[in-house]
C-alpha cells in the first residue's frame, strides 16, 4: 500500500494513536507520587494547557491563516500540550523506564493532537495530503487518438460503454507542471484520472482545474473521492482533474494575481497549467467542457479567473470561496501585490470584472456557488457573487451544505452539489 494514501481521518490509524495515547497517559499517571514530582507533573500539565490555548489565541490575533481558527483547535491543542507537559514534568524523580515511556508519550500526544485537529478540519484525509506529499501518477499513453478532441456530437454518456476490465475507482497522484510561461514556483499538482480514463481507447473527457485553500496543498484526495462516487453511478465517467497550486507556498496569498512579490500565479494557472493539460491529458478541447473550480482561497481564484477569461472555460465551481483574491488581508495585498494601487485591486475583484463586462460576455456559462449552512461569512460571499454572476448573464446555482461550517464537510458537500449540477452540462449524465 502507498504510504501516502494511508487514511488518517478515519479507520485504524487514528483509533490506534488515540488508544495508545490514553494507555500511555494512564501508565504515566499511575505511580507512587512524591510531592515534588507530582507538583512538577501538574505544573507541566497546567503550563502545557496554557501554551496550547495561547498558541491558538496568537494565531487568531495575528491573522496568520486569514479566517479565525475554529474553537476545536484550542481544545485539541490545549489537551495535547497538557499531556505533553504532564509527561515532561513527571520525569522528575521517575525511574528510567518511566522516563523512556514519557519521551514516547510526548511524541504520541503530539501526533494525537495533530490527528484530532486534522479530523475535525476534514480537509486532509490521508497522510500524504496532510504533509503535502503524493506519489507520482502515470499518465495513460494509449488514449485512442490525439489528446485533444472536439466536442462530441452527442453527450458522452449516450455513446460510452465501459469495458469489462475498467477499474472500479480512478487513480490519483501528482505531476510536475512546468512554469514555462510564468516562471511561478509552484508545487506539484494533484491529478485525478477517473475509471473511464484508465482503459484502452478511453474517451476524451471534460477537464476540471481546481485550486485549494490558503494555507493548503494542491492535493486531489477529496475531489477524487467525490468523483469516484459519481463515476460509480455513471459507468466510470467523470472529469479529469488537475488540482493546481495557486499559492507557491502554503502560507503565501498570491491574490490570484501576477506580482513581483510572489510570481505570476494567474499566468501559471491560466497558461502553463492549461497548456500542459492540452499536451498531456486526453481531454475535450472545448471550453464548454472545461471547469475552473476552487475551495476557499481557491474558490475566490476560480470565480476571478472565470470572470477574467470566459472564453477559456464555460463552467465555474466556487466552493465556500472568498469574495476576491486577497480578501483576508486587504491592506497587505494592496501594498504587496498591487504596489499600493487600491484602484487596481478594486478592478481585480470578480464582482467588478463581471459588472464591467459587455452584455453577452458570459452567455452560456454555468456557475455554481456553495457555502456551509453554518458559515455565515461565506454564505454572504456566495450570495453576493451569485447575484452578480446571474446579473452578468451566467446560469447560476446557489447551494448551502446542511450542517457544514468552513471545513471538510463544506468542501465535500459543495463538490457533490456542484457536480450534480455540472454532470449534465458536461455530457456525463442525463439532466436530472
Amino acid at each position: 500500500m502507498d504510504l501516502w494514501q494511508v487514511p488518517i481521518a478515519e479507520g485504524p490509524v487514528p483509533v490506534t494513536v488515540f488508544a495508545l495515547a490514553v494507555v500511555l497517559l494512564a501508565i504515566l499517571a499511575v505511580r507512587r507520587w512524591r510531592v515534588r514530582p507530582l507538583v512538577w507533573a501538574l505544573a507541566g500539565a497546567a503550563i502545557g494547557a496554557v501554551v496550547g490555548y495561547a498558541a491558538y489565541k496568537i494565531v487568531n490575533a495575528t491573522n496568520v491563516f486569514g479566517d479565525a481558527v475554529p474553537t476545536f483547535v484550542w481544545h485539541w491543542s490545549a489537551a495535547a500540550f497538557a499531556a505533553i507537559g504532564f509527561a515532561l514534568g513527571g520525569m522528575v524523580g521517575a525511574r528510567t523506564w518511566r522516563r523512556v515511556l514519557a519521551g514516547i508519550g510526548v511524541v504520541v500526544f503530539a501526533v494525537a493532537g495533530v490527528i484530532g485537529v486534522n479530523m475535525r478540519f476534514g480537509l486532509n484525509p490521508t497522510l500524504g495530503s496532510l504533509l503535502g506529499i503524493a506519489s507520482s501518477i502515470d499518465l495513460p499513453t494509449d488514449t485512442g487518438g490525439a489528446n485533444q478532441t472536439p466536442a462530441p456530437a452527442q453527450p458522452i454518456y449516450t455513446t460510452w460503454t465501459p469495458p469489462a476490465d475498467m477499474p472500479a475507482v480512478g487513480s490519483r497522484g501528482s505531476q510536475t507542471i512546468p512554469a514555462t510561461a510564468s516562471g511561478f514556483d509552484a508545487r506539484d499538482a494533484g491529478i485525478y484520472l477517473p475509471p473511464a480514463a484508465l482503459v484502452a481507447n478511453a474517451p476524451a473527457l471534460p477537464l476540471v482545474i481546481m485550486m485549494m485553500g490558503h494555507p493548503g496543498n494542491p492535493d486531489a484526495t477529496v475531489i477524487s473521492d467525490v468523483l469516484d462516487q459519481f463515476a460509480a453511478q455513471h459507468n466510470g465517467l467523470a472529469p479529469i482533474v488537475i488540482v493546481a497550486d495557486q499559492l507557491g507556498e502554503a502560507i503565501n496569498d498570491t491574490a490570484c494575481a501576477d506580482s513581483t512579490a510572489y510570481g505570476k500565479a494567474r499566468t501559471y494557472i491560466t497558461v502553463d497549467v492549461v497548456d500542459w493539460a492540452k499536451k498531456n491529458l486526453h481531454i475535450i478541447d472545448d471550453p464548454a467542457y472545461w471547469t475552473i473550480a476552487g475551495y476557499s482561497n481557491g474558490g475566490g481564484c476560480a470565480i476571478t479567473f472565470g470572470a477574467q477569461s470566459p472564453t477559456l472555460w464555460k463552467n465555474i465551481l466556487d466552493v465556500s470561496g472568498e469574495p476576491f483574491g486577497g480578501s483576508e488581508q486587504v491592506a497587505n495585498i494592496t501594498k504587496t501585490i498591487y504596489g499600493g494601487d487600491a484602484a487596481a485591486f478594486e478592478a481585480s475583484k470578480p464582482v467588478n470584472i463581471m459588472a464591467a463586462a459587455p452584455a453577452g460576455t458570459y452567455k452560456g456559462m454555468t456557475a455554481v456557488f456553495t457555502a456551509g449552512a453554518l458559515d455565515a461569512a461565506y454564505i454572504a460571499n456566495a450570495d453576493t457573487l451569485a447575484a452578480e454572476a446571474r446579473a452578468a448573464g451566467m446560469g447560476v446555482t446557489r447551494y448551502n451544505v446542511p450542517g457544514a461550517g468552513h471545513t471538510g464537510d463544506a468542501l465535500k458537500g459543495g463538490l457533490s452539489a456542484g457536480f450534480t449540477v455540472l454532470y449534465p452540462v458536461l455530457g456525463l449524465s442525463a439532466a436530472s
